[in-house]
C-alpha cells in the first residue's frame, strides 16, 4: 500500500476539519442544526480543531516516512485508532438517527475507509523498494 499517499489524504483531510473547526464554529454548528445556548460549543469545537490541525500536521510531515510493521508503529497506531473510534462512533449515531445530514454519512464513510486502511497497514510489513 502507498503509506506515503494514505498519510496525505490523512493529513488533508484532518487540517481541512481542524481550519474549519477552528475559524467557522458558529458555522459548522448551524449548518448541522445545532443550536448554540451558550458560548461552550463554539469554544469545544475550536479545541477540537487544534487537535485536529496538531495531528493532520504530524502526519504530513511523517508522510514520507515508512510505514507498516514495526516501523512507525506509534503513528501507525495513533491513526488507526483515532479512525476507527470516530467511525464507530458516527456510524452509532447514524443507526439512531433516521435523518442523518449527508455531511455525517460522507464523513463516516471516509473515516471507515481509512480506519480499514490504517488497520491494513498496521497489520502488514511495509513493501520493499526495488531498483531498476
Amino acid at each position: 500500500m502507498n503509506t506515503k499517499l494514505l498519510m496525505s489524504i490523512s493529513a488533508a483531510i484532518m487540517i481541512a476539519i481542524g481550519l474549519a473547526f477552528s475559524f467557522m464554529p458558529q458555522e459548522i454548528l448551524s449548518a448541522l442544526d445545532i443550536t448554540i445556548t451558550d458560548r461552550t460549543m463554539p469554544l469545544i469545537l475550536q479545541l477540537t480543531g487544534a487537535l485536529y490541525l496538531g495531528f493532520g500536521t504530524m502526519n504530513w510531515m511523517a508522510k514520507t516516512v515508512l510505514i507498516g510493521g514495526i516501523y512507525a508503529k506509534p503513528l501507525c497506531m495513533g491513526n488507526f485508532a483515532h479512525f476507527l473510534i470516530a467511525s464507530l462512533a458516527l456510524m452509532k449515531n447514524l443507526m439512531r438517527n433516521s435523518i442523518a445530514s449527508t455531511y455525517i454519512w460522507i464523513l463516516t464513510i471516509i473515516y471507515a475507509l481509512l480506519a480499514i486502511a490504517f488497520g491494513f497497514v498496521s497489520m502488514t510489513n511495509p513493501g520493499k523498494k526495488t531498483t531498476d
